[in-house]
């Protein structure tokens, strides 16, 4: 047996500084901060409920450093995929394939981390190469025919039982619906901050996680319905052309002739009055804009009391477009400076659009006609400027 001269303790906040400091794992930095992290004496392995993570006191002595930040990242990933909140309906169909299929899910994201020198599960952990990518529900299903047929599709599945417990139960204790609707708002919230810093280290973000990070707003719908009400006569979009490659999605959008958005000005505000949560709505509905629409160009500028920076980004650059965002600013709010930079450097721009809190000076100079959106995060009565249109984000 290993003998640590660390406590249990200690060791297990210096693998949470490990796992949170490196590219790979940083993402998890926001979950790892939620909840309890603590050593019992009562649990065989570890386990969560879907919030707090427990590991047990004789486990951990007997794992290596490797061992442990593997232990560590495997219950904090069942709490970022929220394995327990989201899939308490299938435990009940059959808890013994969904204990099973949460911990393929999460050992496969832990085999697939690139520095090897990380993290080594436990030996005898459930899993199976076939699963690579899959999720939870693609491998229930896959994992229920092989039931219905009674052949095994992956041995080990008989062999081995998961590494920890996951409770589904809450302790005996359900939760309410809004209690539950909370906590799953508290873990997205999490993830999402440690996006911003997994992106600033460079790290990458797994399937599995970023089927979670889904934006809010319904950019097509939205930009039909600014482009329809602002590029009237412009011949570049007709409502006579159906854009096809819509249609298979009950999508009619105004098909545009060179198939793309020109160039569009995107100013977010960084003022003090935005914090990190506005700041992470803004990264997620960037690169939904990035991700739908495709402009030919986005200017994106930071601004507060003045524009602070300028970032230029080609569709090349667009996939990862959240990774190498260089968020500047953090001082007062003048709106006002968005247009007086668009004129001042002659920044020609089909659209721009606003992200802001609303929290703005009451005498706006814009003297722009150029078609503008708002996208509102904060202030209900924010009424934009003359001629734009505000969008409220919920």
């Amino acid at each position: 047996m290993t003998i640590h001269k660390l406590s249990p303790e200690d060791r297990i906040k210096k693998a949470h500084i490990a796992l949170m400091k490196h590219p790979e794992t940083a993402l998890y930095s926001g979950v790892m901060m939620l909840g309890k992290s603590e050593v019992v004496d009562d649990c065989p392995t570890a386990k969560t409920d879907g919030f707090n993570k427990y590991y047990g006191r004789k486990f951990i002595e007997g794992l290596t450093d490797l061992n442990l930040r593997a232990l560590i990242l495997h219950e904090n990933l069942h709490v970022a995929l929220n394995h327990v909140g989201r899939f308490k309906k299938e435990y009940h169909k059959n808890p013994r394939n969904m204990n099973v299929c949460a911990d393929y899910v999460v050992n496969d994201v832990i085999n697939h981390l690139e520095d090897k020198a990380l993290c080594e599960l436990p030996e005898g952990c459930l899993f199976e190469p076939k699963y690579h990518n899959w999720s939870v529900n693609e491998i229930l299903r896959d994992m229920d025919k092989q039931d219905d047929s009674d052949e095994n599709c992956c041995e080990s599945t008989t062999k081995l039982q998961p590494l920890d417990e996951h409770d589904f139960e809450g302790g005996g204790q359900e939760m309410t619906p809004q209690e539950q609707k909370e906590m799953t708002q508290k873990i997205e919230n999490a993830l999402k901050e440690g996006s911003i810093l997994a992106g600033k280290v460079g790290g990458k973000i797994p399937r599995a996680i970023d089927e979670l990070f889904e934006p809010k707003i319904k950019w097509q719908d939205v930009m039909r319905d600014f482009i329809s009400s602002t590029c009237n006569g412009n011949d570049e979009y007709t409502w006579r052309k159906f854009n096809k490659r819509m249609l298979s999605n009950d999508l009619y959008l105004p098909s545009m002739e060179n198939e793309s958005v020109g160039e569009l000005v995107i100013a977010c505000d960084t003022s003090g009055s935005i914090g990190q949560k506005e700041l992470t709505i803004f990264a997620t509905e960037l690169q939904s804009i990035c991700n739908t629409i495709t402009p030919d160009l986005i200017r994106l500028l930071w601004w507060d009391y003045e524009v602070c920076s300028e970032q230029i980004f080609r569709p090349d650059q667009y996939e990862d477009i959240s990774k190498i965002l260089k968020v500047e600013g953090g001082g007062g709010t003048r709106l006002s400076c968005v247009s007086e930079y668009i004129i001042k450097e002659q920044i020609k721009t089909d659209a721009i659009i606003v992200f802001t809190d609303g929290w703005v000076e009451q005498d706006i100079q814009w003297n722009m006609s150029t078609p503008t959106l708002y996208i509102v995060n904060g202030r209900d009565d924010f009424e934009g400027t003359t001629g734009s249109r505000v969008v409220q984000y919920d």
